[in-house]
């Protein structure tokens, strides 16, 4: 079953959620209604919780997972995404915050602590190192990741619009009969 119970928690999923049934979900994940898990990605939840807003897709091969509390970091880090918010195929979230409409390209890794504010785009392949904080409206890219501009009108308009695209896509696969 993709679906797991980890030391008597069992993942909470909102309202029409779409968990494509070759992803894997462990223990303290709430994904919020009209979110979607797609296929091969993992959100392990074992060691700290896991909190995904509404209107998010995790993309097929993602791997998501926490920082646990212990000697060297008493609280450890939560894993935090918000709102419609895309993160692209085979991206590592690992104990960071990722605000609200954001796009994290395929094949990112964002460490430790980072913190990713509202309406960011992050380049494919890009590196989001432990504790680094990327500002609300702009374009980064590179490993370790740069700021490279501010983002235009459109592109803020595109993190609704991806968002919207994949609320519809999963509703499709729910619509052909897919059960969770």
């Amino acid at each position: 079953m993709a679906i797991r119970t980890y030391q008597n928690i069992t993942p909470q999923l909102g309202e029409r959620v779409f968990v494509d049934n070759t992803a894997v979900l462990i223990g303290d994940i709430q994904l919020g209604a009209d979110s979607s898990v797609w296929a091969q990605a993992v959100i392990r939840a074992d060691m700290h919780r896991i909190r995904i807003g509404a209107r998010t897709s995790i993309q097929d091969g993602c791997v998501l997972h926490i920082t646990h509390p212990g000697p060297y970091n008493p609280e450890g880090f939560p894993l935090i995404v918000g709102d419609e918010v895309t993160v692209g195929h085979k991206v590592c979230l690992h104990g960071c915050t990722l605000g609200n409409r954001i796009l994290v390209g395929m094949g990112s890794i964002i460490m430790d602590g980072a913190v990713v504010e509202d309406e960011v785009m992050i380049g494919a392949g890009s590196l989001v190192p432990p504790g680094k904080r990327l500002e609300r409206g702009h374009l980064y890219v590179g490993s370790p990741v740069k700021q490279v501009r501010a983002l235009t009108e459109q592109e803020k308009a595109y993190f609704s619009y991806t968002a919207g695209n994949y609320v519809k896509l999963k509703d499709q696969h729910l619509g052909e009969g897919y059960d969770r």
